[in-house]
């Protein structure tokens, strides 16, 4: 029997102990809150970010898979990063090669007095093109690809179907009303062309009432004939709308683009920084070079490109040794096919490589707000409890951790069994630009796009320092 002494002491010991390893904890944590504290400071005062963005943006400008502007991208990319380190390199991958032509032309015609009036448009990523001839037909206007059905070959055939459903604006996450509308995008005018549509204008996405269209990719169906698709602004589409509801009325479409190949070769760029103590787990770095071919593709992805590029540069003039390898990995054909991000999971594969953690900035250079996080369900809710231990650290910064999806060129790693995590920024802004002519560098606010550099580092170091499920390396 123990006597209340003994008891005493044990409490007090174990009280003790309690004590040494919360005040253990609070010493650690402080290191990294100076850590995390001079990578801010180092993205913010000497980042290279915004002046490799306004290149990328400004200089080479579109660079759609398979262009002359995506090949002057992997070059310069490929530059910058074999100044930093010493290992990079390319990595083939098959893209489709879509070119747009000359400018489109989308006009009501048929109006009394012979007038006619313009649309502001842009032809759907992989659509055909009308040619010189053009296509002209009565509109008749949808809102959603279940009325498509509904009203059948009927009611559809020889029409040009004219998607409206606009984005959701009571939603305040807008990559969600972004995916609840998306649909009518990329599979809106295959399910037309099924009822015999000869062609489909769709309604941009976005949730601004503006003059400018967006484009974007559209899928095709196996065995259904290909028809000529393309984008209006919400402008347009609104006074389309007005138009059809007080009469019926014709629409005359002529785009010149054209799929060239299928099957043409480009690449990934890849720079990484070995591990010292394990260097077979790999922490992912990305974002995808390629973009629309209209507009600089600032927002949409040259800012992830250039988060993870800074997250090298941070590091490296921080003279960090990472215990695990630090891996930049600049995806290519993201927008028409996520031809880099299969093969950089194929390669990965064949190489038994293993990825502890991939965080992809697909999301914009606006302020970083948080990290969502995916993985497989058998380890998602130890990993997600190890990230969150380090809210403490990252609150400071008004960044979160969440739940939810990652990105789409590392979604092909899930099934390794790593971590994958999306920077996600404020997103209210992020679809004024998104697949337009605007989205350039003077929509890029300098100290934001660097913030969400930071933002990334940050998490690669203390991914790096402790590992996931406790497994933190001795030194």
């Amino acid at each position: 029997m123990i006597n209340v002494y003994e008891k005493g002491i044990t409490t007090v010991i174990a009280l003790s102990f309690a004590l040494l390893t919360i005040g253990n904890v609070q010493a650690q944590y402080d290191q990294d809150a100076l850590i995390i504290k001079q990578i801010h400071e180092h993205a913010l005062e000497k980042g290279k970010a915004y002046e490799w963005l306004e290149h990328l943006s400004e200089r080479i400008g579109g660079r759609l898979a398979g262009s002359l502007g995506a090949e002057e991208a992997i070059a310069y990319t490929k530059e910058i990063l074999s100044e930093l380190v010493d290992t990079v390199y390319l990595q083939p991958c098959t893209v489709p090669q879509w070119v747009r032509g000359n400018k489109e032309k989308v006009e009501v015609r048929g109006l009394p007095g012979g007038n006619s009036i313009q649309f502001n448009a842009l032809a759907l990523g992989n659509s055909i093109g009308t040619g010189p001839g053009g296509v002209q037909a009565e509109v008749i206007e949808v809102k959603s690809l279940d009325e498509v059905r509904q009203l059948g070959a009927s009611q559809i055939a020889g029409k040009i179907v004219f998607f409206n459903r606009p984005m959701d604006v009571k939603l305040i996450n807008t990559f969600h009303a972004y995916g609840r509308a998306g649909d009518q995008r990329v599979n809106g005018p295959a399910v037309a062309a099924e009822f015999g549509a000869v062609a489909a204008v769709v309604r941009s996405l976005t949730t601004s009432r503006d003059n400018v269209p967006h484009t974007g990719t559209t899928r095709y169906k196996q065995g259904v004939r290909e028809i000529p698709a393309v984008a209006i602004s919400t402008n347009d589409a609104d006074n389309l709308s007005r138009l059809l509801q007080r009469q019926k009325a014709e629409l005359y479409i002529e785009t010149h683009c054209k799929m060239v190949s299928t099957n043409h070769v480009s690449y990934n760029v890849i720079a990484e920084i070995k591990g010292s103590l394990a260097p077979d787990e790999i922490i992912l770095v990305g974002g995808h070079l390629d973009s629309w071919d209209v507009g600089g593709g600032a927002h949409d992805d040259g800012a992830g490109c250039v988060h993870a590029m800074q997250v090298i540069h941070t590091l490296k003039a921080m003279n960090y040794k990472p215990k695990r390898t630090i891996r930049c990995v600049l995806f290519m054909n993201e927008e028409n096919g996520l031809g880099g991000g299969r093969a950089y999971a194929d390669e990965a594969e064949v190489k038994g490589e293993y990825h502890l953690a991939a965080i992809e900035s697909d999301s914009g250079g606006f302020v970083p707000r948080a990290f969502s996080c995916d993985a497989e369900e058998d380890v998602f809710t130890g990993y997600f409890r190890q990230v969150s231990e380090w809210s403490v650290l990252l609150e400071p910064y008004m960044l979160f951790v969440l739940k939810g999806g990652s990105g789409a060129d590392i979604s092909p790693l899930k099934e390794q069994g790593g971590l994958l995590m999306g920077l996600r920024t404020d997103s209210q802004k992020y679809f004024d630009y998104h697949h337009t002519e605007n989205d350039r560098i003077d929509v890029v606010n300098e100290r934001e796009l660097k913030l969400g550099a930071a933002a990334m580092t940050s998490m690669v170091y203390l991914i790096d320092k402790y590992g996931l499920l406790k497994d933190d390396l001795d030194e």
